[in-house]
Parts: C-alpha cells; structure tokens; sequence
C-alpha cells in the first residue's frame, strides 16, 4: 500500500517537472480533465505537455522498471542466487542486437521494438537449445548456458556497431543501447503493456510455488512441484518481461539486481509479497532515475548510465550490510 502511494506520489511530481513547469495541482486538474469532463485553470500548453509528452514517459517508466524488478525478485528466488539478475540468461543481449540491427539498417521504430522482443525470444529458444535434454537441466548448466547466450549476442552486437557509419547510425545504436525513454509514445506504452504485465501477472500467480522453489528442489518435489518444468514457465516470462522492457527503452541495467535486494530488506523473503513490492519499487526507481535523467542537464542522460553509477555502489552497499542475512530465510 505505501508503496502504490509512492509511485502515485512520485508519478505525479515527475511530471510537474522539466523544463516547461507544471504545477502538481494542475498536473492532477489535468489528468482529472481526461477522465471526467470536469474544468480547470491549467493552459493547453501544460495540457500537451502533460498528456502528450509526459503520462507516455511516466507509464513506459513504470512498465519497464516495475518489469525489471519483479523479474529480478523472481529469477533470484528461482536460481537461489542473490547475484542472478534478468541479463543472466541473456535476453538482454538477445534483445539489444535486435534492435541495435533495426537502427543499422535504418528500419523503422516497429521494427526496432518487433527486433528487440524477437532477438530477445531468440535468445531464450538458444538457451533452451543449449541445456535440452539434459537431466533436470540443473541450475548451473542454465546459468553458464545464460553467460554463453549473452555472450554471442553481445559479440554480434559488437560487429554491428563495428560496420555502423560512425557519423550516423553509430551514435544512434549506442544511445540506444546505454537506455532512455526519450521517445516514449501512447503507441510504445501498447507495445510494451502486453508483455510485461503478461509476464509479470504469470510470476505474480506463481509467486506460492517460487517460495517452494526458493528451498530447493527437495522440498519442491515433496510437495508435488516439478521443479525442472517450473523453472523453465519462471524463465519464459521473465524473458517475455525483459525483452518487452529492452524493446521500448534499450538495456537498463541493474535495476533486476538492485530492486529485489531492497525490497527484500523491506518486506522480507516471503515471495506472495515480494513480488508485488519489488514491481512497484522497481517501478518508482525507474520513474526517479527518468526525471533526473531528463532534468539534471540540458540534454538526456542516458538511463543505463544514471542506474550503473546508483546501482553499482548501493548494491555494493547492501552486499556489506547484509551478507550474513540477506538470503539466510529465503
């Protein structure tokens, strides 16, 4: 509950700031106007700011941290590993060459959102390909399948932005792929509605058998759980939550990592609760992040920067204050 409060509080600050100010309260008078047919004093100008502009940047915000966080919380519990983040099993890289190949060839923004989900998918059917067959196929063998994943794509990413005009179409793949929500629409919020809350709302119904999952395999399969079969629904919406995020913002680290580890310290390791929390913490991070990003200087920063240069030392942080307890009761 305090955490919806906060994102709504946060949600609505950031959007009275920037360089056109906006008032809070004629933010809200706004945003009211849209739902009801209701007047108020605000102008068309901070009405075309508001809406136009901003609400699409505030919900991609939402959608691709909130994303990020619930899927880091889930995978964490699933490998039983607090270093496990979303670019572990490598749809990031996936995800990040299809796009980076739509700007190298000039293709549009739908194909730079439909490369971006489709590398991503890509990347998880070579996971799969890579630990098939295998018995149980152990969490190791996902894991170090999930390094050489990301590995390979982020080799051929490489070799795109090698071959790329440096005067234009380079500078263009590497923003992207640092992050930012610049170009954030109505259409991209469609874009990315769909498989984020999709997968988030499969981890969300899962969240009693990721607590099992998180004891181990024993105690999953005396309860009944297969935990091979499990493991592979957790990653595949998880996957479906990353690379509907990297699709519409490019790669934003960290926040799969940092998120779940705060939101744990908050509310402890009981998943039915966790998961919810880490979606809507990750959520108003990302919202935070964006409005510096955006305001800070007079151009944009990208995001994956700002998340790196916050999330590294923090997450640094908690790994002292908490490495005798912070997985203990998972």
């Amino acid at each position: 509950m305090v955490a919806a409060v906060a994102l709504v509080v946060v949600a609505v600050v950031a959007m009275s700031l920037g360089r056109f100010s906006v008032s809070a309260w004629h933010v809200l008078q706004i945003l009211g106007a849209e739902v009801l047919p209701t007047g108020g004093d605000f102008t068309d100008p901070e009405r075309t700011v508001v809406v136009l502009i901003r609400l699409p940047r505030i919900l991609l915000a939402v959608l691709v941290g909130g994303g990020l966080g619930i899927a880091g919380a889930a995978l964490q519990a699933t490998f039983r590993n607090p270093l496990v983040s979303p670019e572990i099993i490598g749809v990031s890289a996936g995800a990040s060459l299809g796009g980076a190949l739509a700007l190298f060839l000039g293709l549009g923004s739908f194909f730079l959102v439909g490369g971006a989900f489709a590398f991503g998918l890509a990347a998880l059917g070579l996971l799969f390909v890579l630990t098939m067959g295998r018995s149980g196929t152990p969490m190791l063998m996902v894991v170090l399948g999930g390094v050489v994943v990301g590995s390979f794509f982020s080799a051929l990413v490489g070799l795109v932005t090698y071959f790329a005009d440096p005067l234009t179409t380079l500078p263009a793949i590497v923003f992207w792929l640092l992050g930012s929500l610049a170009t954030a629409t109505f259409a991209k919020v469609a874009v990315a509605v769909a498989p984020i809350l999709g997968g988030a709302a499969v981890l969300l119904l899962l969240r009693w058998r990721i607590n099992v999952l998180s004891l181990g395999d024993e105690e999953a399969t005396s309860v009944g759980l297969r935990p091979g079969r499990m493991r592979w629904v957790i990653l595949l919406a998880s996957a479906l939550v990353v690379a509907g995020a990297v699709a519409v913002s490019g790669v934003v680290g960290w926040v799969g990592l940092v998120i779940p580890h705060l939101a744990r310290i908050w509310v402890g390791p009981d998943h039915r609760v966790l998961l919810p929390v880490s979606f809507l913490v990750g959520a108003v991070y990302l919202v935070v992040i964006d409005t510096v990003a955006r305001t800070a200087s007079g151009g944009e920063i990208p995001l994956g920067v700002l998340t790196a240069l916050i999330g590294a030392p923090v997450f640094f942080w908690l790994l002292r204050r908490n490495r005798d307890r912070i997985w203990d009761h998972a």
